[in-house]
C-alpha cells in the first residue's frame, strides 16, 4: 500500500509538472505572437528591430525575475542545490518558467508603444528593473498576499480582489507603464503635421494577422493553465476565453468597419478582458465582456491617435492597459452569481484592487523611464529615427535586394 501511494503521489506531481510545463510553452509561443504583431504593425524599416527588441527583452525578463523578481512576488529563490530544487519533479522550477513568461510579456506590451522612436540599450535597462521590481511588487501583493492587501479586501468587502489569469496583474499593468512610457517618448516624427494625423499604414497585414493568430491560440495556455495543477483545470476557463475572444472579434470587426488592423486586434482585446474572472463569469457574461473590450478598443484607439496625439504604434494602452483594467471591474460584475457566475467577488474589491495597479504601473513607469530619460535619454536622435531603427541600430535591414 505504502508503495501504491508512492506511485500516485509520483504521478500526481509529474502530471502537475507536465501540464504547468505546457502552459509555459504556450505563453512562450505568444512571444512570437508580439513579434509578429509589431513587425506587421511598424513601417518596414523598423521589423527587425521589433523582432529584436522581444527576444532581448524576453531574456533580460529571464534573468531579471530569476534573480530577484521571483523572490519579491514569492520570497522563493533558486539558490540552493539541484537535488533540491528536482524535488516533485522540479514543479516549482517549472511554475517559475511559467510565471515568468507573464513577467516577459510587460515588456513586450510595452514595446508596441513605443516602437519606431525608442533607443535599444535603454529600453533594456528599463526592462531590467520593472521586471525585477516594479511588477513583482504588484503581482506578490495580488498573487501571493504580500502586503496584507487582500486580507484587507476580504475583511473589509467580504472578497479579496481577484485575477485569475492577469487581466490586470499583466495586461492592465503594461498597458499604464506603456502609457508613461509613451508619454516620455513624444510622438513620431512626422506623426502629427499642423495638428493633423498623417497616416503610417501598417508594413504588413499579413504578418499582423498571424501575430494575432499566434497570441490567440497560446492564450489558451495563459488562462487555462492559469490553474497551475491539473485537478483546478477548468473547461468553463477555456470556452469563456472562447466566447470573450469571439466577443471582441464581432465587435471590433463592426465598430471598426472592416478595417483589419482592428479586426485582428480585437480578439485580443476580449482575451484581455477575460483574463480575470475567466473561472467566475458564465459563459453569456465572458461574451458581453469581449463585446465591451472590443468596441472600447477601438473607439479609444481612434480618439488617442486623432485627437489626442497620443502615439501609442500598436495601442498597447487600449488594448492592455484599458481592456484589462475593464476585465478587472468586469469579474466583479459577471463573476456574482445574480448573473450567473459562480460567486465569491466583490466588485468593491475588484475595483481598488484594478485602480491600484493602474496607480502603481503608471507611476512606475514614470519613475523607471524619466530616470532612465534623465540619465542617458530614451529616444532616437532624427537622423536615426529617419533612416530606421534597423540600419540605426542592427546595420541590416528586413529586406536586402543585394
Amino acid at each position: 500500500m505504502e508503495n501504491l501511494n508512492s506511485a500516485v503521489e509520483t504521478l500526481i506531481h509529474g502530471s502537475n509538472t507536465l501540464f504547468i510545463l505546457l502552459g509555459a510553452v504556450m505563453v512562450l509561443a505568444m512571444h512570437a505572437g508580439f513579434a509578429f504583431l509589431e513587425v506587421g504593425t511598424v513601417r518596414l524599416k523598423n521589423q527587425v528591430n521589433a523582432l529584436s527588441k522581444i527576444l532581448s527583452d524576453f531574456a533580460v525578463s529571464c534573468l531579471a525575475y530569476f534573480f530577484i523578481g521571483y523572490w519579491i512576488a514569492y520570497g522563493v529563490d533558486f539558490l540552493k542545490p539541484a537535488s533540491e530544487l528536482s524535488a516533485e519533479n522540479g514543479y516549482a522550477l517549472v511554475k517559475f518558467f511559467f510565471l515568468l513568461t507573464f513577467a516577459a510579456a510587460i515588456p513586450a506590451i510595452i514595446s508596441g508603444g513605443i516602437a519606431e522612436r525608442a533607443r535599444f540599450a535603454p529600453q533594456l535597462c528599463a526592462t531590467a528593473l520593472i521586471v525585477a521590481f516594479v511588477y513583482p511588487f504588484f503581482e506578490g501583493m495580488a498573487w501571493n498576499g504580500n502586503h496584507g492587501l487582500q486580507a484587507w479586501l476580504a475583511l473589509k468587502f467580504g472578497a479579496p480582489f481577484h485575477d485569475f489569469a492577469g487581466s490586470v496583474v499583466v495586461h492592465a499593468f503594461g498597458g499604464w507603464l506603456a502609457l508613461a512610457a509613451v508619454l516620455l517618448l513624444g510622438p513620431r516624427n512626422g506623426r502629427y503635421r499642423e495638428g493633423r494625423l498623417v497616416a503610417f499604414a501598417p508594413s504588413n497585414i499579413p504578418f499582423l494577422a498571424l501575430g494575432a493568430w499566434i497570441l490567440v491560440v497560446g492564450w489558451f495556455g495563459f488562462n487555462v493553465m492559469s490553474a497551475q495543477t491539473l485537478d483546478h483545470a477548468s473547461g468553463l476557463v477555456a470556452v469563456n476565453s472562447l466566447l470573450a475572444m469571439v466577443g471582441g472579434t464581432i465587435a471590433s470587426l463592426l465598430v471598426g468597419r472592416n478595417d483589419p488592423g482592428f479586426l485582428h486586434n480585437g480578439p485580443l482585446a476580449g482575451l484581455v478582458a477575460v483574463c480575470a474572472g475567466s473561472d467566475l463569469m458564465h459563459p453569456v457574461g465572458a461574451l458581453a465582456t469581449g463585446l465591451v473590450a472590443g468596441a472600447l478598443f477601438v473607439w479609444v484607439f481612434t480618439a488617442a491617435q486623432t485627437r489626442w496625439k497620443l502615439d501609442d504604434v500598436l495601442g498597447v494602452w487600449p488594448l492592455h492597459g484599458l481592456c484589462g483594467a475593464w476585465g478587472g471591474i468586469a469579474c466583479g460584475i459577471f463573476g456574482q452569481q445574480a448573473l450567473g457566475g459562480l460567486g465569491g467577488v466583490s466588485l468593491a474589491s475588484q475595483a481598488l484592487g484594478t485602480v491600484l495597479g493602474v496607480v502603481i504601473a503608471f507611476a512606475g513607469g514614470l519613475l523607471v523611464y524619466g530616470g532612465i530619460k534623465a540619465v542617458v535619454g530614451i529616444r532616437l536622435s532624427q537622423e536615426e529615427e529617419y533612416y530606421g531603427a534597423d540600419l540605426s541600430i542592427h546595420k541590416i535591414g528586413a529586406i536586402n535586394h543585394d
